[in-house]
């Protein structure tokens, strides 16, 4: 895997983890460094397109409420945070979990927040899948002899 496919991994779990979760175990990191804002978080809009089937015309389905930041730590690196909703605190610690898993401190981050995170996003869709299948009906056609 690429270095852009390994950071657009552990972008969508930070931008799909519960901000409390996030928050917590960024707070189990200790010391962060200072930063400067290059775009503080700020909330607008995004048009959300959809396909019909994944493969048909793209078609717009609504608007969603985004939050966005990006920072730069003393020692240059930028990190980015994009999350639905209006919460500005998940987006600041997501770009800041962004930053820090492209420096020194990666394997440490990795482990102490992007596991985690991973593991209990993993555990909500099991969660969900369980949940859907109970629901599940299974149709049957029963076959008349022939006359």
């Amino acid at each position: 895997m690429s270095e852009n496919q390994d950071r657009a991994g552990w972008m969508g779990v930070l931008a799909r983890a519960q901000a409390g979760e996030l928050a917590r175990l960024v707070a189990g990191l200790g010391d962060l460094p200072a930063h400067d804002w290059l775009r503080p978080p700020e909330t607008g809009t995004v048009m959300v397109r959809g396909r019909t089937g994944a493969t048909g015309a793209p078609f717009n389905l609504g608007e969603m409420t985004v939050t966005r930041c990006a920072l730069r730590l003393a020692d240059g690196t930028v990190g980015h945070g994009h999350v639905t909703g209006r919460d500005k605190g998940h987006s600041r610690e997501a770009a800041l979990v962004d930053a820090l898993l492209q420096g020194a401190r990666a394997d440490e981050v990795r482990a102490t927040v992007l596991v985690p995170l991973a593991e209990a996003e993993a555990a909500r869709r099991a969660a969900r899948a369980r949940k859907a299948a109970a629901t599940k009906v299974e149709f049957f056609t029963m076959v008349r002899g022939e006359d």
